[in-house]
């Protein structure tokens, strides 16, 4: 059996593995720490043999008061939790990382992430998450393997950030721009298959996992539409303004290109359990 150690309670994607892995309960046993405060520190990590630190701030467009607060919690906490893991002797560190570290996409053309694409932030919140990468990866060695997740936007029932913005938009515009772009999107169910197999296969290294399917912004508004039985006529008489703003952060986010290149959704094992059409009906609650 193996014990995992979840750092971050109550989190949307902690909370949502320990209950993906509830499936298999001969297989694993979960726990979720609290680590707001100090107390995480008392804590015994001895007894179990994976700790995956979810616990962190997430907003793609933080304010300039709270840059310190994002530093001491993405990138000082993460280091605190890896250094205490190794020397507890834990076997593997698994940390969500996220596909912000790459900046943002853009407007207009492909933007398309590589195993060599560098590191490039747009702001203190993917610093921060850069950063904590750049900390942590020295204390692994053979006795301690280190896991980076990278992932993209990641929506399911009841998720935060874009995803529930633009299902909102969905179910009660009429007229959507036409405006093309491609993005790489992750749903729930797929990342929890995929954070159980590096568990169980013991893994090391970084990981940039994504739903088989790109999507389109204007693509995505159509089936969470049709799912509801809302019509929405596409018009292109918005698109030049669009482009026109192109560089305003919440515009690029919506109708900005970014990828991951499929060779990198890659796995030994099928992680993607859902498809794009599956995961919106459960993520709509349809079914």
């Amino acid at each position: 059996m193996k014990r995992i150690l979840i750092t971050g309670k109550d989190s949307y994607i902690g909370t949502n593995f320990k209950k993906y892995l509830e499936q298999y309960p001969d297989n694993y046993y979960v726990e979720e720490l609290d680590v707001r405060d100090e107390n995480w520190k008392e804590f015994d990590f001895s007894s179990f043999d994976v700790v995956y630190h979810v616990a962190g701030l997430a907003h793609s467009t933080p304010d300039e008061s709270q840059r310190e607060l994002y530093y001491k919690v993405n990138t000082d906490l993460t280091y605190e939790i890896a250094l205490k893991a190794k020397q507890e002797h834990i076997k593997q560190f698994i940390f969500m990382s996220s596909i912000i570290v790459y900046g943002s996409g853009i407007i207009g053309e492909d933007r398309i992430i590589t195993k060599d694409t560098p590191l490039t932030p747009d702001n203190f919140y993917g610093d921060s998450k850069k950063q904590a990468e750049i900390k942590i990866r020295p204390l692994e060695d053979e006795n301690f393997k280190i896991v980076i997740v990278r992932p993209p936007m990641i929506y399911g029932p009841d998720s935060k950030g874009n995803y529930p913005l633009l299902a909102k938009f969905a179910k009660k515009t009429f007229i959507f721009p036409t405006l093309e772009n491609k993005r790489s999107m992750l749903f729930l169910g797929n990342l929890m298959e995929f954070i159980k197999l590096m568990i169980d296969n013991e893994e090391s290294g970084i990981f940039l996992p994504q739903n088989n399917e790109y999507i389109s912004t204007k693509e995505l508004i159509k089936k969470i539409a049709k799912v509801h039985h809302h019509k929405i006529w596409f018009v292109g008489i918005f698109n030049p303004l669009i482009r026109l703003f192109y560089k305003h952060v919440y515009i690029n986010k919506v109708f900005g290109n970014l990828t991951i290149a499929k060779e990198l959704l890659n796995y030994q094992e099928n992680y993607n359990k859902y498809s794009l059409d599956e995961s919106i009906l459960i993520t709509e609650k349809i079914i």
